[in-house]
């Protein structure tokens, strides 16, 4: 069992950037590919980046590719998102989420249905 936690989130302005940050516990870090996803209000949750296990390999979404980094810490059971020149479409509740399945561990995955642990979800707000 994985527990993660997101922080970082809150109310940021149009052109501004984010760090939103996931903290894992309870499991072996470095044997899930990990990925971001958000929920805007009244709509589906989205992928928007992914890492492989060891790091060497990330997948952005097209609505933030050019503007965002995800990256991991295996030693410190993290990982990053990092989004500048934030829209107010970026405006979602963001979550975390760990995979072990074998066919993400080397490129990630982007589908909801690759991702077996999820955390609670920090919620971003961006003003116009």
């Amino acid at each position: 069992q994985v527990l993660l936690v997101e922080s970082g989130g809150g109310l940021e302005p149009a052109g501004g950037s984010l760090r939103l940050s996931c903290a894992a516990s309870g499991g072996a870090f470095s044997s899930y590919a990990m990925g971001w996803f958000r929920q805007a209000p009244g709509e589906g949750r989205e992928f928007v980046a992914t890492i492989s296990r060891n790091g060497d390999t990330t997948y952005l979404a097209d609505s933030v590719k050019g503007r965002s980094t995800i990256s991991r810490d295996n030693a410190a059971n993290t990982v990053v998102l990092l989004i500048i020149n934030l829209k107010p479409e970026d405006t979602a509740v963001y979550y975390c989420a760990a995979s072990d399945a074998d066919h993400c561990s080397d490129h990630g995955c982007y589908r909801i249905a690759d991702y077996k642990y999820w955390g609670q979800g920090t919620p971003v707000t961006v003003s116009s």
